[in-house]
C-alpha cells in the first residue's frame, strides 16, 4: 500500500527544474539573471520558454530587444547561480562580480558564457502574460557546446559536466543514470557467435 498523502493547494512544486543563467542584452551592455522556469515546448521548430517577473531588471531588456540565451549550469557553477539570482542587474555588474566570461554565438546578437556547457541562443515569438511571471516563448536558433564534453563520434556527453538542478529552495547535483530513452522496450540484440567467442555444433563438426 502507498504511504499516507497529505493534500495541499496549488502550488509551484513542480521539481527538479534547471536552474539556468539567462543572458540579455548586448556585448557592450550584457546582464545575467538567474530562472528556474524554463524547459522545452516543441522541438520542430526547437521551442523553449523563460518566465520573468515583470519587476526583474532583465523583463525589459528582453522585451525590447526579443532575444536571450539560456546557459546551462554545473555544481561549479552553484555560488554563481545563487548570487545572479537574488542581485540585480540595475545595480550591480553581476558577470564581472562573478567572473563570467562571455562569448558572442554564431546566431543571434546575445553574448553566451563561456562556462556554460551548452547555450542557446533564442528569439521570442510570444509574450504570455500569466500573473506572478509573463513567459517569453521562443524560438532556439542557434546552439552552443563545449567541445570537452563532444566524443570523437560527436555524440554529446552532457553527464560529464556535473549539471546543477533546483528543486523547492536548494540546489542538488544530478545523481547517476538510471537509464536512457526507450530502454524499457528495447528487445535485447542476439549476439553472432563468432562476436560471443562461442563455437556452433557446425563449427565443431568441422573440427
Amino acid at each position: 500500500m502507498a504511504d499516507e498523502k497529505i493534500f495541499w493547494g496549488g502550488g509551484a512544486l513542480l521539481a527538479p527544474v534547471p536552474p539556468v543563467l539567462v543572458t540579455c542584452g548586448t556585448a557592450e551592455h550584457p546582464n545575467v539573471l538567474t530562472v528556474g522556469w524554463t524547459g522545452i515546448c516543441a522541438t520542430h521548430p526547437p521551442m523553449t520558454y523563460i518566465s520573468v517577473r515583470p519587476t526583474r531588471h532583465s523583463y525589459q531588456i528582453i522585451k525590447e530587444s526579443g532575444e536571450f540565451a539560456v546557459n546551462l549550469t554545473t555544481t561549479a557553477m552553484t555560488k554563481t547561480v545563487d548570487f545572479c539570482g537574488v542581485k540585480s542587474g540595475r545595480n550591480t555588474d553581476k558577470i564581472k562580480a562573478c567572473g563570467l566570461h562571455l562569448l558572442m554565438p554564431e546566431q543571434g546578437t546575445v553574448p553566451i558564457l563561456a562556462e556554460a556547457p551548452v547555450s542557446l541562443s533564442c528569439k521570442v515569438t510570444q509574450i504570455i502574460l500569466l500573473g506572478s511571471h509573463d513567459m517569453f516563448l521562443a524560438e532556439i536558433v542557434g546552439t552552443a557546446v563545449d567541445a570537452r564534453y563532444v566524443d570523437s563520434k560527436g555524440k554529446l556527453n552532457l553527464q560529464q559536466s556535473g549539471l546543477l538542478a533546483y528543486a523547492h529552495g536548494e540546489y542538488f547535483a544530478l545523481g547517476r543514470k538510471c537509464g536512457e530513452f526507450g530502454f524499457s522496450v528495447k528487445k535485447k540484440s542476439r549476439k553472432h557467435p563468432a562476436q560471443t567467442g562461442k563455437r556452433t555444433n557446425l563449427h565443431a563438426k568441422d573440427q
